[in-house]
């Protein structure tokens, strides 16, 4: 991986002088020295609590199932812009690969496994002491297999056919990435919100619910010492609460088992549009959402937020109206999930709002770029930024986990 190198260390420096506005510290300098150690950073001011901060970002394209634009595959490659590099290397501690360790992009054949994309982010991460989380072992929903995946002949003991290929793909990964990746979220999604039942793929219809516990368990064999995750998006906001039930349901019948789960995964892909106005949200759902927070922890479990954006889909067009109800959201949802010690860390999906998945998901009535994310298309801080590094300082402390490799 030379040449990256050589490439980061260029294009950090430019970005110092292309962006007098941002404040990459020394990683600017090319100094490959851990990053998101600057006191104000976003990793620095949680870190002062017992907290981390990350992002994730994308080597693309993404090579998602379905059609797909070129403007898709731009905003998938995130990575390579080097103002984007400085960004996370000033603001992170960890990273996370954005979509280049899902099944999709990682295995294009029954047979093989292609690591290429998602060791360029790995070994940046590696570079500047960035802990990496893994996404994900097995997103349990057939829309987001590879193709193969469905014609797939799992012959005559399908049954047995099918708990090797997951164990064979979680082994191969976890192994391809010991000492290097601290934390896996082992399933992504396996609930059907409408129903509260497992997503019907093949693994569910021949492993069942035992799916759950083989995932685990051979996370939990490849990496012993990796935080093994639950992931899912059920939401604070209302019409979530079927979801959150089963959510509760699955982790309960985890814990009953025995199964080897450390936390729960919550994304955090919030939107204004759920609450009008934003101030009616604690009359609205803070005790539901609560309630099932204090359930989770009360299984033992930690809290982490894997995912966070937030959508301003339906707000007005005015900038400055629009950023500023993004951030009051933001520092709402941001003091509620602070409050919890077993709160862990927090991952932002994107830095910078023309990268974010959200501007290719379910436009704006108005046509306008969305704006979910702490940083503009100019790499220059937003409220929603700030209000992200108020909620830091104002969190409680707690004891910080150790996220060294597993």
């Amino acid at each position: 991986m030379n040449d990256i190198s050589r490439r980061d260390c260029m294009t950090l420096a430019l970005a110092a002088t292309a962006a007098g506005s941002l404040s990459f510290h020394a990683a600017a300098a090319g100094n490959e020295d851990a990053a998101g150690t600057g006191a104000e950073s976003l990793n620095g001011l949680a870190a002062s609590k017992g907290l981390r901060f990350g992002s994730c970002v994308g080597d693309g394209p993404s090579g998602a199932p379905g059609p797909h634009t070129a403007e898709d595959d731009v905003r998938a490659n995130s990575f390579a812009d080097p103002n984007m590099r400085a960004l996370l290397v000033s603001q992170c501690g960890m990273l996370v690969p954005e979509n280049e360790l899902k099944w999709y992009a990682l295995r294009k054949t029954p047979t093989s496994f292609d690591f290429r994309r998602a060791d360029v982010l790995v070994d940046f991460a590696t570079r500047h002491k960035m802990a990496v989380r893994g996404h994900t072992l097995l997103w349990n929903k057939a829309k987001w297999f590879p193709d193969w995946v469905a014609k797939y002949d799992f012959g005559s003991n399908p049954r047995a056919e099918a708990e090797r290929m997951l164990r064979e793909h979680i082994n191969t990964v976890c192994g391809r990435y010991k000492g290097r990746i601290f934390a896996y979220d082992v399933i992504n999604e396996t609930i059907n919100p409408k129903t509260g039942e497992l997503e019907d793929t093949v693994f569910t219809k021949y492993l069942g619910p035992d799916v759950v516990d083989i995932a685990f368990h051979t996370a939990r064999e490849a990496a012993p010492h990796a935080q093994l995750v639950y992931n899912d998006y059920m939401s604070w906001s209302p019409g979530n609460e079927k979801h959150r039930a089963a959510v509760l349901k699955l982790l309960e019948r985890m814990r009953k088992n025995n199964v080897p789960i450390d936390a729960l995964g919550i994304q955090s892909h919030i939107s204004t549009a759920d609450v009008d106005p934003v101030k009616q949200l604690a009359a609205v759902q803070s005790k539901e959402w609560r309630n099932f927070l204090d359930e989770v922890v009360g299984m033992g479990l930690d809290l982490v937020i894997t995912e966070f954006d937030v959508n301003d889909k339906e707000l007005p067009a005015d900038i400055t109206i629009r950023d500023r109800a993004v951030a009051d959201f933001g520092r709402a949802y941001f003091d509620l999930m602070l409050s919890y010690p077993r709160l862990r860390y927090v991952m932002a999906w994107g830095l910078v709002d023309k990268y974010s998945w959200l501007q290719n998901t379910s436009a704006r009535p108005d046509g306008l770029p969305k704006r979910p994310c702490p940083y503009d298309d100019n790499y220059k801080p937003k409220l929603l930024r700030n209000a992200m590094a108020e909620a830091f300082r104002s969190a409680p402390a707690r004891p910080a986990m150790d996220i060294r490799p597993a």
